[in-house]
């Protein structure tokens, strides 16, 4: 069974130079879906490859970086016809609720006198 690795795209971002990309480097037109429009007019895009080992995944890496990928996912054991829009969507928004974000720079105030003897009313 192949993998999936899926990209978000932004909406700006040229879709067929992406296919082109993907075509010219060994992909055929039935190794990859790029979806479009879900009916909801989203500013970004998706699109997956179907991919058998590490150096087909490393080349569609480097095609999604080039045509400006905003992140990337891997689904293992699955292949392009279970890559259904609404299932992968299920599966990143699954993934990115779990991810641990970066918290912003905490600020600890400690004291700098320390404590002394005197008493103080």
């Amino acid at each position: 069974m192949s993998n999936i690795l899926a990209g978000l795209f932004e909406l700006n971002s040229d879709y067929k130079k992406l296919e082109a990309d993907l075509e010219s480097s060994g992909f055929e037109n039935s190794d990859y879906i790029v979806y479009l429009d879900n009916g909801k007019h989203n500013t970004q895009y998706l699109a997956s490859v179907s991919v058998k080992d590490n150096n087909q995944a490393e080349n569609a890496q480097s095609i999604f970086n080039q045509n400006s990928v905003l992140k990337t996912f891997m689904f293992e054991n699955m292949s392009i016809e279970q890559a259904h829009y609404d299932s992968l969507k299920s599966y990143i928004d699954a993934r990115c609720k779990a991810e641990i974000h970066n918290s912003p720079d905490v600020r600890i105030k400690a004291s700098t006198a320390g404590m002394d003897s005197e008493v103080k009313f």
